[in-house]
Order: C-alpha cells, then structure tokens, then sequence
C-alpha cells in the first residue's frame, strides 16, 4: 500500500503503521481506549504494540501527545495512565512532561466519599530532545514589576536571589482548563456520536506548541478527527486511522466542512508482513 498524506485509514492503527516509514511523524496527538470506561464501539486495543510502533515511526526530535485518564473501582485508582507513561520511557522515550487537562464544566458525579473528578493526564514523550517548541504565552498579571527573589542554599541558608522584571507575557503553566461539551470541545454536534472527544481547542494548542506548518501530524485512534480537523486547520499534514467506519465517517465530515472538499479519502490498509 502506498502511504498517502492528508487521509484518514480504516483499520487497525497497527497495521496501518506497517506502511509509515522509519523517522516519519512529526507528531501525534492521541487519547487512546483506556480501562473500560467507555465503548468504543467493542473495539479495545494494545498499548503497548502501538507505543512499540509509534517508537518506529516518530522522527528524531518527534512528539506524542498521549491524553489518558484512570478508572476508580472500589476506591481503587487503575493508574492506567502511569502504567502507559512507564512503559513509553522503558521502550526509549523520554516523559518529557507531564500535564494536566482540567475539565472547566465536568458533568457531576457523586463519588460518595472522594472529590469530583475533572482532569485527565497530558504525557508528553519525545524521541530525543523536542524539534520543535513554539511557547503559549499569556498575561502577566504583574507585568512590568520588579520581583526580589530570594534562594535557599543547600545548607538551609536563605540568601538574596536575582532582581526579575515581570514581562508583559509569560510562558503558559502546565495545567490547561477547557470547556466540554457543545461549544466547548467543539461546534460539530453530529460529532459527539463518539463518546469522548478532546476538545479541538486542546489539539490546536499542543498542533502550535510541539510542530510547524507543514509537519506531520498523526492520530492512530483518531475516532472522530478533532486532532486531524485542526492539523488541517493549522496548515500542517496528517495521516488518520481508526478501525471504526462509524468513526471514520464522522472524522471525514469534520475535515470535509474544513477544507471545502467533496471527498476525502478512506482507505482499508492491506496488511503487510
């Protein structure tokens, strides 16, 4: 099978990585099945084939973006997510952070005796040292203030630290808070027939943050396209699969509407050895 750009694969997202090159992607910026919280249409996968295989295929210098929660039975955390980020840096890549993506309007849940869940993790692995970071940067609620910073030595000692002007703008924190559901993760209501999209805005801040137009963006569980639909937004490539054809469809009318195109393409990837 001849690999083709700006294209979404039927399929399972291994065998579709069967055909991407060596030192290929750019980026991905996924939110893979976990635990058991939600039915992706019977469809469960191998975290650990797919870290194997995204290992192969990432440039040097390449990015994922591996959103990931954990499941709570019996007061029991699952801690899904850290057995995942453990074993991307056991393969070879670095955990290069670990971020938080708050949810602002989580619909509510009595947890009975434990506080109202509203986040999920953001691991950042990288293959190397980042190619790229284009840094978010917001306010300054004190900017143009002189801040007199004191440091501890390592003998418990304080001494006067470094005189900082406060800029107009800082870096952005690793905590993002977006809103969910219609008009928060997106516009597209025919879009929430998947059962857990990310918000678009959440894909369009790691898109800009971790790649330039014209790279490679790639999402192997793409369900329905918020990563592709903004990579197309940004001016950057994209390769799609999900082994779900309701999925794919979804994904392919999200694309459509942002490229003014009649079609796009959807391909059943043969299976190579």
């Amino acid at each position: 099978m001849t690999l083709d750009l700006d294209t979404i694969y039927l399929g399972d997202c291994l065998d579709v990585m069967r055909n991407i090159p060596n030192n290929f992607v750019d980026l991905v910026v996924t939110s893979p099945p976990y635990d058991d919280l939600r039915q992706y249409n019977g469809y469960s996968f191998d975290y650990c084939s797919v870290a194997t295989c995204l290992y192969r295929v990432m440039k040097p210098g390449g990015v994922v973006v591996w959103v990931v929660g954990d499941k709570t039975h019996n007061g029991n955390k699952s801690l899904t997510s850290f057995k995942h980020a453990i074993y991307f840096q056991e393969i070879g890549f670095n955990v290069h952070d670990v971020m938080i993506y708050q949810k602002q309007n989580p619909v509510p849940v009595n947890r009975g005796n434990a506080y109202q869940g509203c986040f999920e993790y953001m691991f950042i692995f990288t293959k190397g040292k980042p190619n790229t970071f284009n840094c978010i940067r917001e306010k300054a609620v004190r900017s143009n203030h002189i801040n007199n910073f004191t440091q501890r030595n390592r003998d418990g000692v304080l001494s006067e630290g470094k005189h900082i002007i406060i800029h107009e703008t800082k870096p952005r924190h690793n905590i993002w808070s977006y809103g969910v559901g219609l008009g928060g993760t997106t516009s597209d209501k025919f879009a929430f027939k998947h059962p857990a999209m990310f918000p678009e805005q959440l894909a369009h801040d790691h898109i800009i943050s971790w790649s330039n137009p014209g790279d490679i963006v790639f999402d192997p569980m793409c369900g329905a396209g918020t990563t592709l639909k903004m990579a197309a937004l940004l001016g950057r490539r994209f390769i799609g699969c999900d082994i779900s054809q309701e999925y794919v469809n979804i994904a392919q009318e999200r694309i459509q509407q942002v490229k003014g195109q009649s079609t796009l393409s959807s391909i059943s990837p043969e299976v190579t050895g």
